[in-house]
C-alpha cells in the first residue's frame, strides 16, 4: 500500500518510475522481434521506444538517488511521462500502426501505467519540500 505521507514518497515513486522505464525498455528492445509479431506493431519503432526509455530510466533514477531531489528534474520527469502518455494515444489514433487487440491492449496499458506514474509524481512533488523531498 502506498504510503502517501512518507518522506519517501516521492523517491520510492521515482525509482518505481525508473525499474518499469529499465523492465519495459528492456523488453522492447531486446524483444522487439517477437513482440511485434504477438502485437502486430512495427518492430523498429517498438525497439527504437525501448531504447529511448533505458537512458529515461537512468535519468529517472539519478533523479531519485540525490541527497535533495530536485524539483526541476522532476518535473522533467513529469513532463516526459506526460509525453509519453500523449504520444502512445495520439499513436492509435493516427492509424500509422494497426495493431490487434492485444497491440491495442499494450500500448494503452502502457499509456495508463506512465499516466499513473506522473501523477503520483506530481502528487508527490506537492507535498514534498520546497527544497527537497
Amino acid at each position: 500500500m502506498l504510503n502517501f505521507h512518507s518522506p519517501r514518497f516521492l523517491r520510492n515513486v521515482l525509482l518505481v518510475d525508473a525499474a518499469t522505464c529499465v523492465a519495459s525498455g528492456l523488453l522492447m528492445s531486446l524483444g522487439a522481434a517477437p513482440l511485434a509479431a504477438l502485437l502486430e506493431l512495427p518492430e523498429v519503432p517498438l525497439r527504437e521506444a525501448g531504447l529511448i526509455l533505458l537512458p529515461f530510466a537512468a535519468f529517472v533514477a539519478f533523479t531519485a538517488t540525490r541527497e535533495r531531489i530536485p524539483r526541476g528534474l522532476v518535473w522533467c520527469v513529469i513532463a516526459a511521462n506526460a509525453m509519453w502518455t500523449l504520444d502512445s494515444i495520439a499513436l492509435l489514433l493516427s492509424g500509422w500502426v494497426s495493431p490487434n487487440g492485444l497491440g491495442t491492449a499494450f500500448v494503452l496499458m502502457q499509456a495508463i501505467a506512465v499516466a499513473a506514474l506522473a501523477e503520483l509524481e506530481f502528487f508527490g512533488l506537492k507535498r514534498a519540500s520546497p527544497v527537497a523531498a
